[in-house]
C-alpha cells in the first residue's frame, strides 16, 4: 500500500466517534465466515478488512471516483446483524466501527440516495415513508382507541411501518384485538412520538437519531408514559438500550413479551386449532441483541395444533439475518444478493407452511422474497397467530 494512502486524520476521526474496537481486531477471519452475506455465492464482503483498514487509516482514501462509489457501497451493505460480534474471539463491536465510518460518509453526503431520501423524510414527517405526521394513528380509526392518558397502564406504539404502510398493518391491528380481548388498560402513543431512528442511527445519521430521539422523550415526559407496548424489536432496542442512556426511563415491553404473560395469566386463552407446522424466524434485534428467544417460542406452543420446528443450525443465536437491518429495508439489492431468500431457502427445508415473524421488518423482506421465488409459505407475525386462535 503506498504510504500517501494512508490518511491519520481519518483514521482517528474514526476512533473518536465510536470505531475504537477496531485495534482489538487481529484478523483471524471469523467474523467474515460467520456474515450472513458469506453464504451469498457472488458477494465477496470481507468484514475483518474494515477494523484492518481503520487502522491502517486506508478508508475512503482513493481519488478515483469509481473506486470510492465501490467502497461507499460495500460500507453500506452491513445489515447490522451482529452476528459477528456474537462469536468474536476478542469482542471486537464491528458495527460500532462500521457505524462510525457511516457517520463521517454521512456528513459528507457519500450514502446511497434511498437512504439519504429517508433522513430527509422523517426530518420532514416525522417517519420515513414521508406520510403526513397527523396520519400517523389513522390505521387505528376503526378501533376507536383512545390517546394514552396518566390513567392507563400501558401506550402502545405501533413503529412506523405498521402505522403508514398496508403490508404490515396488519400487525398492530391483530395486536391490538388481542389487548382489547385481555382487558389490557392501555392508550396508543399521539403522533408527537415520530419514528425512533434506531435504524437511521446503524446506518451514520447519528444528528438525525440524536434529534428524533429528544422528540420523542420530550413528547414521552409529557405524556406522563411509564410503560411502553412495541411491536418493533427496533423500537424495543431503540427505547430500552439507546434512550435510556439519554435519560428516557419508560419501560418497554415488546408484544411477545407481553402475549406470553398474558397467556400464563389466562388473559389470552388460545382455543382454535391452527394444525400447520410452523417455523420461527428468530430477529437479530430481539434476539441476538436483546436475548428474546423463548417468549416468541412460548405463544406458539400455546396455540393447539400448531406443530412449531425449527431451522437446523440456524435458529435462535445462529438465526440468519433477513437483510433489513441497518438501512437494507430501503436498498436495491441486485438478483441473487437478497439475505432472505436465503433465509427463505433454509426455511423450505424445515418443510414448515407458516413463517412465524415478530418484526415488521422481516415481515415485508420475507413476504417480498416469497413473492418473486414463487413459493408457497405463509408468512405471518405471531400476534396474527394469536389472535387468529384466540377468537379476537
Amino acid at each position: 500500500m503506498p504510504i500517501e494512502s494512508i490518511d491519520k486524520d481519518i483514521r482517528n476521526t474514526i476512533i473518536e466517534l465510536g470505531g475504537t474496537d477496531a485495534y482489538k481486531c487481529y484478523q483471524c477471519g471469523m467474523c467474515t465466515a460467520l456474515c450472513p452475506w458469506f453464504q451469498i455465492e457472488n458477494v465477496n464482503f470481507l468484514v475483518n478488512r474494515i477494523p484492518h483498514n481503520v487502522k491502517l487509516g486506508n478508508i475512503m482514501t482513493s481519488e478515483v471516483k469509481q473506486e470510492i462509489d465501490k467502497e461507499v457501497e460495500e460500507l453500506f451493505r452491513c445489515v447490522g446483524c451482529d452476528n459477528c460480534l456474537a462469536y468474536c474471539p476478542r469482542g471486537v463491536n464491528i458495527g460500532d466501527v462500521v457505524r462510525a465510518i457511516r457517520r463521517i460518509l454521512v456528513d459528507y453526503d457519500s450514502l446511497p440516495k434511498t437512504l439519504k431520501d429517508i433522513i430527509a423524510k422523517v426530518y420532514s414527517s416525522g417517519n420515513p415513508l414521508g406520510d403526513a405526521p397527523e396520519k400517523r394513528n389513522n390505521w387505528a380509526k376503526k378501533f376507536d382507541l383512545p390517546l394514552y392518558s396518566p390513567d392507563k397502564e400501558y401506550a402502545y406504539f405501533a413503529c412506523c411501518m405498521p402505522a403508514y404502510d398496508n403490508q404490515v398493518r396488519k400487525i398492530a391491528e391483530a395486536t391490538i384485538r388481542i389487548l382489547l380481548t385481555a382487558r389490557i388498560s392501555f392508550g396508543i402513543t399521539s403522533d408527537d412520538v415520530w419514528c425512533c431512528c434506531e435504524t437511521m442511527r446503524n446506518y451514520g445519521a447519528e444528528k438525525l437519531f440524536q434529534d428524533t430521539a429528544q422528540i420523542n422523550i420530550n413528547a414521552i415526559k409529557q405524556a406522563g408514559i411509564n410503560k411502553m407496548i412495541v411491536s418493533s424489536p427496533h423500537c424495543y432496542t431503540a427505547y430500552k438500550n439507546d434512550y435510556s442512556e439519554l435519560g428516557c426511563k419508560v419501560e418497554v415491553i415488546h408484544t411477545t413479551q407481553l402475549f406470553a404473560q398474558l397467556i400464563k395469566d389466562k388473559k389470552i386463552v388460545p382455543i382454535k386449532p391452527l394444525n400447520k407446522k410452523v417455523v420461527y424466524h428468530d430477529p437479530c434485534t430481539l434476539g441476538r441483541q436483546n436475548n428474546i428467544y423463548e417468549e416468541p417460542r412460548e405463544v406458539l406452543k400455546s396455540i393447539p395444533g400448531l406443530e412449531l420446528v425449527e431451522i437446523e443450525n440456524f435458529n435462535r443465536k445462529d438465526s440468519v439475518c433477513c437483510g433489513a437491518g441497518s438501512g437494507g429495508l430501503w436498498l436495491d439489492w441486485q438478483k441473487g444478493e437478497r439475505l432472505s431468500d436465503t433465509r427463505i431457502q433454509q426455511i423450505i427445508e424445515t418443510g414448515a407452511e407458516i413463517l412465524a415473524v415478530s418484526c415488521p421488518y422481516c415481515m415485508q423482506m420475507f413476504e417480498d422474497s416469497v413473492k418473486t421465488m414463487d413459493i408457497n409459505l405463509e408468512v405471518k407475525d405471531i400476534s396474527e397467530l394469536l389472535a387468529e386462535s384466540a377468537g379476537t
